[in-house]
């Protein structure tokens, strides 16, 4: 008989909101998890079997962290990959595999991965420094990204003419045509040890004007079955040419003409899946756990339409958590609000998201707005 993946004990490198909805899946198959995360009040503290505190970078610690641990996992990239592969030396599962992470951690290098790849993406231009995007003023309009350390909208800049130059970059980056997208969707796909590979629908994402961040995402997206098809295509064909275990969460641009570009990747559970939860037979966190240890696949298919409702702290409002419209909120038929466990907010922070069901699709897109206007993360005065 062979040993119960149960008996593993899994740790993560992360315990923020993605680490928390991990464990709250693990729960369920009774799978202990271990936590490291430098903040002693991060949103995994008081869930995980073991949380520990110390950085995701530091050698020695991440090392220290993995001796206990059968299975290591990731819910950021910003980790450190050389401590993972001596991890995965001594004969410990490491997913995605520390390479992957390392390419990942570098736009320039995931570019230039697709590029080589075959896999479809928007023209760019590898830069060393500001004066490198100067000297490239006529491939504008373009967006200026950082190489590495950008998350979240930072680390990006939209340069539509030469006026918006001193915004450039002075550190390595690229400068990537700027697409005139109809939409931008996401594919997210997995993958075991042993080969065996799903895809979820494809979601569509609306983003905050000013934070670029996810502000609403709707599943299904509103596309035809030709363009859905090939979106999961490409999604599979870059966790296959990665040869990467585990979850992954394929941003893409539709053009107006109907092409389907690769924008960027995250080797976990992402954003653009949180509706999963209520949404699809498998949650993309039971689906990761699901992966990583080698489990079979979950079915990724949605029960019911979705949409996603981030909830981010309001502008002008720093301090204790106070959350507004939430009894009346959780009074609508089909409403799912999920916090982060922050205790403290700040303009832009993610402090939670809203699900929304519907069977009628424009019902749905109504809701979520009045829900979005609904709930309000402020401060206590």
């Amino acid at each position: 008989m062979t040993q119960s993946s149960q008996a593993k004990v899994l740790g993560v490198l992360g315990g923020g909101q993605l680490g928390r909805m991990l464990i709250q899946s693990a729960i369920n198959y009774n799978q202990d998890i271990h936590i490291l995360d430098p903040d002693p009040n991060a949103p995994c503290k008081d869930i995980a079997q073991k949380f520990t505190v110390g950085s995701l970078k530091d050698f020695d610690t991440v090392m220290a962290f993995g001796q206990d641990c059968d299975v290591i996992t990731v819910e950021i990239e910003n980790v450190n990959t050389d401590a993972l592969q001596a991890l995965a030396d001594q004969g410990k599962k490491v997913y995605p595999q520390p390479h992957i992470l390392k390419l990942i951690q570098d736009k320039r290098e995931q570019k230039q991965f697709y590029k080589e790849n075959g896999i479809p993406t928007a023209e760019f231009i590898l830069t060393e420094n500001k004066s490198e995007v100067l000297s490239n003023a006529d491939f504008l309009p373009a967006v200026n990204k950082l190489g590495k350390e950008g998350y979240d909208g930072r680390g990006v800049q939209i340069l539509r003419s030469e006026s918006d130059l001193d915004q450039a970059f002075d550190a390595p980056g690229l400068l990537e045509k700027l697409i005139d997208f109809d939409r931008e969707i996401a594919v997210t796909v997995a993958r075991n040890e042993n080969g065996d590979m799903i895809a979820y629908p494809a979601v569509e994402c609306a983003f905050h004007p000013t934070a670029n961040l996810v502000e609403f995402l709707f599943a299904p997206a509103e596309i035809t079955p030709e363009i859905e098809e090939q979106a999961k295509e490409i999604a599979k064909a870059v966790i296959l040419k990665l040869d990467m275990v585990g979850i992954l969460a394929v941003e893409l641009f539709v053009t107006k003409s109907g092409e389907v570009l690769v924008n960027e990747i995250a080797p976990r559970p992402h954003n653009s899946g949180h509706h999963t939860i209520e949404a699809n037979y498998t949650s993309q966190f039971e689906q990761h756990l699901r992966s990583v240890m080698n489990w079979p696949l979950g079915d990724p298919d949605l029960r019911c339409p979705a949409a996603m409702v981030n909830l981010l702290g309001e502008e002008g409002f720093t301090g204790p958590v106070i959350i507004e419209g939430k009894e009346e909120a959780l009074s609508e038929k089909g409403v799912y609000i999920h916090m982060y466990g922050k205790k403290l907010t700040k303009p832009f922070r993610k402090m939670g998201h809203v699900t929304v069901l519907d069977e009628n699709v424009d019902n749905l897109k109504k809701r979520a707005q009045r829900i979005k206007e609904l709930i309000k993360i402020k401060a206590e005065s």
